[in-house]
């Protein structure tokens, strides 16, 4: 059998740029080099990340799957015969916990968009890029679900170099087989769920039970959806969070010496030095055991201080609490730290007041788009004057206008509503008897608007019309009646 070389440490080598003022680390592990330095390109290495364990992880697990089984059951759930979730671009329908917003509730699903970002910048902005290490669904899909699968089926960071660095016999191909097998089905089964977001589960089991000729697109669809995570998950991984992605390019603009990060502690770890349990310390807390590197997913040695490619998924803080606790040293030489905390500042009021003021108008957001959302009304008209049509003068003395109506039902369940003029003058003749309208549907009607010729003293009057659902009014619209002052000819 052959025989795998010894791993090497890990160990770092600190070197300077000519003319420059910064230095940068490449660190040798096992002959593989990173190099770190920000805008350096050089060939992609494979990361090899050790698997976490914590007790940061076992909540960034609760968190994680929590959130997976929110996102799987998004389109599945049904409240009131709708989705819990459904983004229908194509017939420009959206579902919100159930409740149907129509392109007529642009303006609440644009806040919406603006709450979101807000909130993220300014989450951002107070706490640093936490969202990306522990919701976002990148990190979570990668190191929830693949990277464990990759465990399962290859072993820890060391089983998986020395399989790729081996012969490639029976063995090997039965494991990246069964690996890249693996990951290609939950690829599909996550595509059809995207799919599902944005046509519904009804229009995607019509795809998969019907003839393929008679949905030839939503296959196509299919294919590609699952390609793409395929390719993202299976081979580019981090680089998503690295590179790709322009949240985590913004994290250098959002973050100040106030935002709290996973960082090392530099001033308490250093000097370096290999030190057993008990024995007496002559430099800095940090043994240079380089497990904080083994476990990163993106490759980065935090003790380089605040990086773009550091994700705050908090593996780092884990692995380096449990070597602290094996020496005898108090945990968290890396933790969460603002940098003026790391210089030896002191959080300081201004920037609690900081906190607390981007929490505040976080909250008002939040709250004007609930009150958004759950004060708008269930039916939605459009009422317009006839086109082309003038006012009428009957033989009764009363004059008329004639108008067509618009009314969509917002809701999961069928109305049956009552037209009324809201002047006591005016009162509503029907073209045609529409007194229904079905869920979630429109319905198109004409009426004429008609008063005494007597009763009119303005050549144009604004006339109320509601449209009343169980003897309440759910929608006011305003409209001008055009006649001629009683007693004109």
């Amino acid at each position: 059998m052959r025989k795998h070389p010894r791993e090497k440490k890990c160990s770092t080598k600190r070197l300077k740029r000519p003319y420059s003022s910064f230095s940068y680390t490449i660190a040798t592990d096992g002959g593989n080099q990173r190099h770190l330095m920000e805008g350096m390109t050089t060939k992609r290495q494979w990361i090899y990340a050790k698997k976490p364990g914590g007790r940061l992880y076992h909540y960034r697990q609760w968190v994680g799957y929590t959130l997976l089984l929110f996102l799987f059951a998004g389109p599945l759930v049904r409240v009131h015969g709708e989705p819990l979730l459904l983004f229908n671009v194509v017939d420009r329908k959206f579902v919100l916990f159930g409740s149907v917003f129509w392109p007529q509730d642009l303006h609440i699903f644009v806040f919406g968009m603006l709450v979101a970002m807000v909130c993220v910048v300014l989450f951002t902005v107070v706490y640093g890029r936490i969202w990306c290490g522990w919701a976002c669904p990148q990190t979570i899909f990668m190191e929830l679900v693949f990277r464990r699968i990759e465990y399962w089926v290859e072993g820890d960071w060391k089983r998986q170099k020395r399989l790729n660095a081996a012969v490639r016999d029976t063995g090997w191909y039965l494991k990246k087989v069964a690996k890249h097998a693996i990951f290609f089905v939950i690829s599909f089964l996550i595509s059809n769920v995207f799919l599902a977001y944005i046509i519904g589960t009804e229009r995607l089991w019509q795809i998969v039970t019907e003839p393929v000729g008679l949905h030839l697109g939503g296959l196509i669809a299919i294919i590609v959806f699952t390609l793409v995570f395929y390719t993202v998950f299976a081979f580019v991984r981090e680089i998503v969070c690295t590179t790709v992605c322009p949240y985590g390019r913004l994290q250098g603009v959002l973050l100040d010496d106030k935002s709290i990060t996973v960082a090392y502690h530099h001033r308490r770890g250093e000097p370096r030095g290999h030190r057993k349990q008990g024995s007496r310390q002559t430099g800095g807390d940090c043994i240079d055991c380089g497990l904080c590197v083994h476990v990163c997913p993106t490759g980065i040695d935090i003790r380089d201080g605040i990086q773009l490619e550091c994700v705050n998924c908090t593996a780092c803080i884990d692995a380096c609490d449990a070597v602290m606790k094996k020496i005898g040293r108090p945990e968290r030489l890396i933790g969460f730290y603002t940098t003026a905390e790391i210089t030896g500042e002191k959080r300081s009021k201004p920037g609690n007041a900081r906190a607390i003021a981007y929490s505040m108008v976080l909250a008002a957001l939040l709250a004007v788009f609930g009150w958004l959302l759950f004060s708008r009304s269930e039916v939605e008209g459009a009422l317009l004057r006839a086109s082309g049509s003038t006012y009428q003068l009957r033989d009764d003395g009363t004059v008329s206008n004639l108008y067509s109506l618009e009314l969509i039902n917002k809701t999961h369940r069928e109305m049956s509503f009552e037209l009324t003029a809201g002047n006591r003058h005016f009162s509503i003749q029907r073209v045609n008897p529409v007194n229904v309208i079905p869920a979630g549907g429109t319905v198109q009607l004409s009426f004429f608007l008609v008063a005494e010729q007597r009763d009119i003293t303005s050549y144009k009057t604004k006339v109320n019309v509601c449209v009343l659902v169980d003897g309440q009014a759910l929608e006011t619209m305003k409209t001008t009646f055009v006649a001629p002052t009683g007693g004109r000819d």
